[in-house]
């Protein structure tokens, strides 16, 4: 059996997997709590841990 380690996504990767969201809007989201839940690095840039990414998506689809 393969285990898959979970990765950090920087906030690029999150935008090129949501197709076509600004950096403008995702930041926005973060502000309003409507984001997945992310890492702020001392350096200030976010990161998000892909698992937490991937039950974000599923609980959009769930609510829609």
């Amino acid at each position: 059996m393969t285990r898959h380690r979970d990765e950090l996504m920087g906030v690029d990767q999150i935008l090129e997997e949501l197709g076509g969201v600004s950096r403008r809007t995702f930041y926005r989201w973060r502000e309003i709590g409507r984001a997945p839940a992310g890492i702020k690095l001392p350096n200030g840039e976010i990161r998000v841990w892909r698992s937490e990414f991937t039950g974000w998506l599923e609980g959009l689809r769930e609510a829609a």
